[in-house]
């Protein structure tokens, strides 16, 4: 049976005649470099048509979950199956933060990957990260690495693996919760969730089940207004994008699928997102990074060559992508600024 990180690093999809037709076979870019695809003069807007990548570290078995920390001026990101967690700062080199970042090795019978996955930068510093080896949503104090557990169960169940994560203004926390960190993924004898569902956190501790009907939900990120929740899913036979609409209470009042990934060419699969001040995303998926207009019209690629598992704006006034791709964390310049410093 493939493996998450097989279907994620090399999967691709054959051309199809429709919408995606104009797509064709993109050479793929030479080892750390990228090539930019322009499909909508939009995109011009949002990244330069000669935007290059800087390589800022290599040698990862699956890097993952960027998060720009606004206070102490640095990165952090993850190695999923490594099992650690990084931290980079501009001017110097990729450092260890933590490991292990899930749990010890001698404590991960039954995890396929028990290290930290995605990320989240608090408003007031902290950090907020899902912890494949203990299932659960955690805050991280970055100064101290205390963690404290914010998720852990819904309804008498141990989550399967939280994933990735995004929170609201008011310090909701939404965040996925598919199979990947088990042995066996959904035939895991460690399952107990018969769902791999989306996964709402109210800051009074109350935790809501959003969808259940998703093969393998995975990143997951909010619009400016907070109106649209955005989930990924990495299914090589369903690749989309879903939308929810959320009320001003945050009651879901319709569900679409904002992006169909089928028949794009490229390696990885959707995976995971950031969103620019004015409400353009940038998602993961076959190729590189997506970048989809608020309406979802593709207007671009970012060709990374290798599946690409996330990106965040980051950098002094939000002007930088960074995005983890397979074995290596690049940063690209860009005309758009995240959503964090609108």
């Amino acid at each position: 049976m493939p493996t998450r990180r097989t279907l994620l690093a090399g999967a691709t999809a054959s051309l199809v005649v429709g919408a995606c037709s104009r797509i064709s076979n993109a050479v793929e870019p030479a080892s750390g470099q990228i090539m930019i695809e322009r499909l909508d003069a939009r995109l011009d807007a949002l990244i330069s048509p000669d935007a290059t990548a800087d390589l800022l570290g290599t040698g990862y078995q699956w890097a993952e979950g960027p998060a720009w920390d606004r206070r102490r001026s640095c990165l952090y990101f993850t190695d999923v199956p490594g099992n650690r967690a990084y931290r980079w700062r501009p001017g110097g080199d990729v450092e260890t933060w933590l490991d292990p970042s899930g749990i010890p090795a001698s404590e991960a019978a039954g995890f396929r990957e028990p290290g930290a996955n995605g990320l989240w930068m608090r408003a007031d510093g902290q950090l907020l990260a899902c912890i494949h080896g203990t299932r659960s949503v955690v805050s991280i104090d970055p100064d101290s690495q205390v963690r404290t557990p914010l998720a852990t169960a819904f309804a008498g169940q141990r989550f399967n693996s939280p994933n990735d994560l995004v929170e609201a203004a008011d310090g909701t926390i939404y965040f996925t919760d598919p199979p990947y960190g088990l042995a066996g993924l959904d035939a895991s004898p460690l399952k107990e969730m018969a769902a791999n569902g989306v996964y709402r956190r109210r800051p009074t501790g109350e935790i809501e089940r959003l969808l259940d009907d998703m093969t393998f939900p995975n990143g997951i990120a909010l619009s400016p207004d907070e109106r649209r929740l955005y989930v990924a899913q990495s299914d090589p036979e369903a690749q989309m994008i879903r939308v929810l609409g959320l009320d001003p209470a945050g009651a879901v009042e319709s569900d679409a699928i904002f992006f169909n990934a089928e028949g794009l060419d490229g390696p990885g699969l959707p995976d995971g997102m950031a969103v620019d001040r004015t409400g353009n995303l940038f998602a993961t998926g076959p190729g590189g990074i997506l970048v989809l207009g608020p309406d979802g019209a593709l207007l671009g690629r970012i060709l990374t060559g290798r599946g690409t598992a996330n990106c965040a704006f980051g950098g002094e006034g939000g002007g930088e992508l960074f995005i983890t791709a397979q074995d290596r964390l690049l940063r690209v310049e860009t005309r758009s600024r995240g959503v964090q410093w609108s």
